[in-house]
């Protein structure tokens, strides 16, 4: 891949991002927020963007969204390989866990 290529992805992932943001905190904002992993206030922003701002704001060349994964845990548990299937929904759901409260700490 080259630079122009991967900045291409990167607008597209962004639009696509910003789309299903929007899409998600309409539909329900509270699994939104949970979700995305975004603020009350940030959430209101992306509810309010028209379809040009939305475009302007993915044309840009930094990725909007980021990996929410930070640690080594819970990459651990997201990652269990060669567990049993049930292993595996409990090591996701500890997962999950982890990750709803850091959103809460955070909001």
């Amino acid at each position: 891949m080259n630079t122009e290529q991967i900045l291409m992805e990167i607008r597209e992932a962004n639009l696509s991002y910003l789309m299903l943001a929007q899409s998600l905190i309409r539909a329900d904002r509270e699994e939104a927020l949970f979700r995305l992993g975004v603020s009350e206030e940030t959430a209101e922003l992306i509810d309010l963007l028209s379809p040009a701002q939305m475009m302007k704001i993915a044309s840009g060349n930094t990725l909007l969204c980021r990996m929410r994964v930070d640690d080594e845990l819970v990459w651990s548990l997201l990652t269990n390989h060669g567990k049993s299937a049930a292993n595996d929904g409990v090591s996701r759901l500890h997962a999950n866990i982890l990750m709803a409260g850091r959103h809460r700490e955070a909001a």
